[in-house]
């Protein structure tokens, strides 16, 4: 050693002891790189999904429920940098940001204004989706049995199907709701790993050491503005990720070893979360780049204008979009205007209210009575599970004192709880509101089924939990792939008799 200087490292190995605990290893150890057998799996499950939402995409032709707006305002975006009004050729008023819509947006630069045009963004947003909860189920639950299943109840999911081959903001949502959890994923890891190493090296957990830059974590903040540049209501995953940013380098401290693991870990956990919030912010405002860079952007100009000004100040851009903002926020939050598909909150895990995209009985078929229909609706056997499995999986998050549990339920209950709020004002709602919770629903019900198999090791030699535990999990994945299969025609808008269209109504009116 040139620094002639025994290290911790050096001492430990000469003792021949391992300078961290079996115990404290497991806890912080990451799951490593991905397996062939997982890539393939994955491969299999999104290839699935992928095939099922581009067959026929460009059926129907025309625009189905508010592709009308958005696949419009999407070709707006291209024309003239903001959303346009062609009837008198001025700037349209809009209350969504327009990520989403860009998005949209770029299917149309590649393949035209048409219908494949306009869903082809969805369809790649939907399915990259799929693929990163299949990538983060392996790393929550390192098993590739049950990451597979988590890829394949998301790709058979009716109501993900429907929406990732239709034109509406929420799939650009949810899929950026999802980049964000992954990337929280993998921040997650990235500080146990620093801390494991760390303390190889003999390092003091109760020293504060320096764990370098968590790019992840920047990552996830940048998804979060992202998905907030699709629609304001990624603003509740902006709180729930920064707050288990929090807890996870809490929880972590605890395991290396640190004696004042909280308060430790609280004044970063401000300077962190004020970072986060920081870094949407600027993210957020770069999605608004097109409404910045023109003069004709609805309120544009609108402090002086209103106060006979002849050009702008240098800071009027950033108060004529906060004008912006709070007008839209006032449409939002006074939107009681009623709809004959709209629902409630509690009415979503229940499938009490789906929505009606597209209806055609000018179709023709074997029979006298005929109907092309796309009708918005998760896909039922799965869907009435969801609530089953968030009562499990809360009741496994309190018996297993499992982190895990708690994020996905956490995850799951932040895409629906929130829009209860708006209910006593009786807030015009709908059921695709929903999306963002299915990916973390559907971690739920695979946890559940992940307890069910039971773990490989703490078994007996001659136990039989695991085969029967699979054979249910199995069965279970099996009907639920028979039922969107049954419910396909009326996801798909294929042409089917009325008497058969009519047999997928299982709760008859409040599918109608």
């Amino acid at each position: 050693m040139t620094s002639g200087v025994l290290t911790e490292t050096s001492k430990a190995e000469t003792a021949g002891t391992d300078p961290v605990p079996d115990i404290v290893r497991r806890r912080l150890a990451g799951p490593g790189r991905f397996t062939p057998n997982f890539w393939l799996t994955a491969i299999l499950v999104t290839g699935i999904g992928l095939v099922l939402r581009l067959v026929n995409l460009s059926h129907p032709k025309e625009t189905i429920f508010d592709e009308v707006y958005y696949a419009n305002e999407a070709w707006d975006l291209l024309q003239h940098g903001v959303e346009w009004n062609p009837e008198d050729n001025t700037p349209q008023y809009v209350v969504h940001p327009p990520l989403g819509k860009w998005m949209i947006a770029l299917g149309e630069q590649l393949f035209g204004y048409n219908s494949f045009g306009w869903r082809i963004m969805a369809v790649i947003a939907g399915m990259t989706a799929v693929l990163l909860i299949t990538m983060a189920a392996w790393r929550l639950f390192r098993s590739t049995i049950l990451a597979g299943a988590a890829g394949l109840l998301m790709s058979l999911d009716g109501m993900h199907f429907v929406l990732s081959r239709a034109a509406l903001l929420d799939i650009f949502l949810m899929f950026w709701i999802v980049v964000a959890f992954y990337f929280l994923v993998l921040d997650r890891e990235q500080r146990r790993t620093r801390w494991l190493h760390l303390l190889e090296t003999g390092a003091d957990p109760n020293r504060r050491p320096k764990l370098g830059v968590p790019y992840y974590r920047l990552a996830c903040a940048v998804a979060l503005g992202l998905a907030c540049g699709v629609k304001w209501s990624g603003l509740w995953y902006v709180i729930l990720f920064a707050i288990a940013a929090l807890v996870f380098d809490i929880s972590t401290r605890r395991s290396a070893g640190a004696r004042h693991w909280i308060t430790d870990s609280i004044p970063q956990g401000i300077g962190w979360s004020a970072a986060i919030a920081g870094i949407v912010l600027v993210t957020y405002l770069g999605t608004w780049w097109g409404w910045f860079a023109s003069d004709d952007g609805y309120f544009r100009h609108w402090y002086a204008a209103t106060n006979g000004l002849p050009h702008d100040r240098l800071i009027d851009p950033l108060v004529n979009l906060w004008h912006y903002h709070q007008e839209a926020y006032k449409f939002h939050t006074t939107l009681d205007k009623g709809h004959p598909y709209q629902s409630w909150p509690w009415q979503w895990l229940l499938l009490g209210r789906p929505v009606a995209f597209h209806w055609d009985a000018t179709v023709s078929c074997s029979a006298s009575s005929c109907a092309s229909a796309i009708l918005l609706l998760g896909t039922p056997l799965l869907w009435w599970s969801f609530l089953p499995a968030l009562i499990a999986l809360g009741w496994l998050a309190v018996a297993r004192r499992d982190g895990r549990a708690w994020l996905i339920m956490a995850c799951a209950l932040a895409g629906i709880l929130p829009w209860f709020q708006n209910m006593p004002e009786h807030r015009t709602m709908f059921y695709f509101y929903a999306l963002p919770a299915e990916p973390f629903l559907v971690l739920a019900v695979v946890y559940v089924l992940g307890a069910i198999i039971g773990p490989a090791r703490h078994l007996r030699p001659d136990s039989d939990q695991r085969l029967v535990g699979s054979i249910i999990a199995g069965a279970y994945i099996l009907l639920v792939a028979a039922c969107f299969a049954y419910f396909y025609p009326i996801y798909s808008g294929m042409n089917i008799t009325y008497a058969e269209w009519f047999s997928r109504m299982w709760l008859g009116s409040r599918w109608i």
